[in-house]
């Protein structure tokens, strides 16, 4: 047990550090968001910065004030490392809109496969790094 966290932790340190490197185009992924845009500036934009057999490391933007990126669900589990303060929406069919307030280096989980959908009615853009568990 004491391996896994040592590994977990550690591939967390190196996708903040890869992130960190990577430059800030990144691209759309058509299969993760269910419903595309009329403008590529309104999407959520998602680049995997680290990918093993065990993780897969995302590097999330959601740009300030999108009202509906789509539906989508993830494959795999994953916690969320908020890396810019600010509040997101959280949808999912059949419950009612979660409005969460975020501060920098907040943590969240979600479970794999649950559909839902996650807007930033703010003014700012807010990045979140999601390391996905497989």
């Amino acid at each position: 047990m004491l391996r896994r966290r040592a590994q977990f932790i550690f591939g967390m340190a190196v996708g903040a550090g890869l992130m960190a490197l990577a430059d800030s185009g990144a691209v759309w992924s058509e299969r993760v968001w269910a419903a595309p845009q009329a403008s590529s500036a309104a999407r959520p934009t998602v680049k995997v910065v680290l990918e093993n057999a065990r993780v897969r490391v995302r590097d999330v933007t959601f740009p300030a004030g999108v009202a509906d990126p789509g539906m989508h669900t993830h494959e795999f589990a994953h916690v969320g490392v908020i890396l810019t303060p600010g509040k997101l929406v959280f949808s999912e069919p059949g419950k009612p809109a979660e409005t969460v307030s975020f501060e920098a280096g907040s943590v969240g989980y979600r479970d794999a496969n649950v559909t839902h959908q996650t807007t930033n009615p703010g003014q700012t853009t807010m990045r979140v790094i999601e390391v996905e568990l497989k």
